[in-house]
């Protein structure tokens, strides 16, 4: 088995729910004036950036590299 680049920034995992997320996107938008689907967005925007700053400091924390480790 070949071995991926180390340059290779592709995802790995190919996870399968994107097509029933937009889905699901698609039935809340229909039943939503696009006024109101706009804080619903943004929410989910907000979340992933928190999330995304929650794995890296995990990740700091894990390697001993952060300023509480």
């Amino acid at each position: 088995m070949a071995r991926p680049k180390k340059n290779d920034t592709k995802p790995t995992a190919n996870l399968g729910f994107e097509a029933k997320l937009w889905l699901a996107v698609d039935k809340l938008r229909n039943n939503m004036d696009a006024a109101e689907y706009k804080h619903v967005v943004l929410g989910l925007i907000f979340f992933k950036y928190i999330f995304d700053s929650l794995e890296e400091m995990r990740a700091k924390l894990m390697a001993g590299e952060s300023e509480y480790a």
